[in-house]
C-alpha cells in the first residue's frame, strides 16, 4: 500500500492497520515453514506496509509532542 494513502488514516486507524499487517505476518509465517514457498513475496511487501505504519505513526508521536513547545 502507498505512504499517500496511509497519510490520510488517523493514529487508531494506523494502530488497527499495525495489528491486522501483524496477525497476517505471523499466519504467512507458519505458510512458509509448512513450505508454502509463494509467501515470500508477500512476507516482505508486508514487513514493508508494517514498517510505513510504523513511521507514520511516530511522526504523528512526534509532531504531538512538539505542539506544546511552540506555544512557549
Amino acid at each position: 500500500m502507498k505512504a499517500e494513502k496511509m497519510r490520510e488514516w488517523s493514529v487508531d486507524e494506523l494502530r488497527v492497520k499495525e495489528r491486522e499487517y501483524s496477525g497476517q505476518m505471523f499466519r504467512l509465517r507458519f505458510q512458509l515453514a509448512g513450505g508454502q514457498t509463494d509467501t515470500l513475496p508477500k512476507i516482505r511487501e508486508l514487513r514493508k506496509d508494517i514498517a510505513r505504519v510504523k513511521t507514520l505513526i511516530r511522526e504523528r508521536e512526534l509532531e504531538a509532542s512538539e505542539l506544546p513547545d511552540k506555544k512557549r
